[in-house]
């Protein structure tokens, strides 16, 4: 079983960079592939961008070239770097882990409680 927690988030103008954390607080991430989800309101929550457990990875369109996903199975935890932050880009982001990477939900088993990004001038 897999416990996921997210951290990262925050206010950030337009243009700016975030860098988002998801850590397993119980059980083990690297055997495990993990995506990235976001929420904004009043919208389906999206994937975003998704690791294997082999470092393989995927992106939304909507976020290729800006958006960047690294894992550290030593730290037992995988970040997602934000650049050039769009308003579009606001939302609850959530980390979730499951044994296929893709960006959809029903990939996925457990799921972190996710954390705020907000982009605003």
């Amino acid at each position: 079983q897999l416990q996921l927690v997210e951290s990262g988030g925050g206010k950030v103008q337009p243009g700016g960079s975030l860098r988002l954390s998801c850590v397993a607080s119980a059980g083990a991430l690297e055997y495990y592939a993990i995506g990235w989800f976001r929420q904004a309101p009043g919208k389906e929550r999206e994937g975003v961008s998704c690791i294997s457990s082999g470092h393989s990875t995927n992106y939304a369109d909507s976020v290729q070239g800006r958006f960047f996903i690294s894992r550290d199975n030593a730290k037992n935890t995988v970040y997602l770097q934000l650049d050039s932050l769009k308003p579009e880009d606001t939302g609850v982001y959530y980390c979730a882990g499951g044994g296929f990477a893709g960006l959809h939900e029903t990939d996925y088993e457990y799921w972190g409680q996710g954390t705020q990004v907000t982009v605003s001038s």
